[in-house]
């Protein structure tokens, strides 16, 4: 919106103020009309300021002009700023218009999924999957793909859901998924007393018929570790298990079976591959110290050798200093043979034989 500084105001006040004095001279010059004979004096008084109010008209006007042009440069100024203000916070409109038409789409989409979700929960062999999947998915990511089995079968003839493969002790754990998601929701829309009685008493009952049965088909002595685990596919119900259901939570343990959730499962399952690991250096520190006992028999073995070795240079050495020996008497011997003059006179040969070289 246009606004008017107090200069502006005044100014215009005045110019309406002198044009409204202007039409009232005018007024009463034509109610007295002219007079047929010459001009009198007030006849001239009153031309010469209607002349001067023509002239201040005239400026009044030229003044208004200039003003009115400088306040219609201002309001197309601030029309144009307001239209290009206005047409940028439409845009951004716009494209926020869109951001919320994409994030609806988005939640339509989750929605749909959370729907197909439901469905595939509502249906007992496809929660149970759902668990499998959920399990398997853990397993993989965490533990070496020779430390695991899914649905191995057992000596009872039994398939678990899955086996972690660790040494004894405390040997293979059996994993097995539950998903008792009936009777959490029904202690979920418990709205009397009564009724939450009656789901609580459900769900415990459902936790421990899993809890007997992977207790009993999965815990074999010599062939299993003495405890498994049973795996809750669900963050929620595993947190109210722990959190109200501590006499169910500790018969479990009393079974040897312990619950556990995702969150958790992860957990244990790289305290199960530490255990691997170490075992695993435990048998390679094994094969290096049986390397390295080996390895010292064969450096005695090399050590006599070096000393066999230096007896026979030894004796090399001797022989050799010996026939070195007879090699100088022989040169010697040589030596005194050129330096004799034979005849008939001469002194006789003196010739050594025999004797050690």
């Amino acid at each position: 919106m246009l606004e008017l500084n107090s200069n502006e105001l005044i100014l215009i006040v005045g110019l309406a103020i002198v044009a409204i004095a202007l039409i009232g001279l005018v007024i009463v010059v034509v109610k007295q009309g002219k007079k047929p004979e010459g001009p009198d004096e007030t006849t001239l008084l009153l031309k010469a300021q209607l002349d001067i109010l023509t002239l201040n008209q005239q400026n009044l006007q030229t003044a208004l002009n200039e003003q009115l042009n400088v306040v219609s440069n201002r309001l197309g100024k601030g029309l144009s700023d307001n239209a290009e203000k206005t047409a940028k916070s439409l845009g951004e409109l716009t494209q926020r218009l869109k951001t919320i038409d994409d994030a609806q789409e988005n939640i339509k989409k989750l929605s749909g999924d959370v729907i197909s979700l439901q469905d595939i929960l509502s249906n007992k062999q496809a929660r149970g999957a759902f668990g499998e999947i959920q399990l398997e998915d853990l397993v993989q990511g965490t533990m070496p793909p020779n430390a695991y089995e899914f649905q191995a079968t057992l000596s009872n003839g039994r398939r678990p859901d899955c086996i972690i493969r660790l040494p004894n002790p405390p040997g293979s754990i059996v994993i097995d998924a539950k998903f008792p998601l009936e009777s959490y929701r029904t202690i979920q829309a418990a709205k009397t007393d009564d009724e939450m009685k009656l789901a609580r008493r459900s769900f415990a009952a459902d936790i421990l018929k899993h809890v007997t049965d992977i207790s009993e088909k999965y815990i074999l002595p010599g062939e299993t570790a003495d405890t498994a685990l049973m795996f809750v596919p669900a963050e929620a119900v595993h947190a109210e298990l722990y959190a109200n259901f501590e006499p169910t939570v500790r018969k479990a343990y009393q079974a040897k079976v312990v619950i556990v959730s995702p969150n958790t499962l992860y957990a244990t399952l790289n305290t199960m591959r530490a255990v691997l690991r170490d075992a695993q250096m435990r048998e390679q520190a094994g094969l290096i110290q049986k390397a390295v006992g080996t390895l010292l028999v064969d450096v005695g073995r090399l050590d006599t050798r070096v000393g066999n070795l230096q007896k026979h240079y030894q004796l090399v050495e001797k022989d050799l200093h010996e026939i070195q020996t007879s090699t100088q008497k022989i040169t010697r011997q040589g030596a005194r043979i050129e330096e004799i003059d034979v005849d008939e006179d001469g002194p006789e040969l003196n010739v050594v034989t025999g004797g050690k070289a």
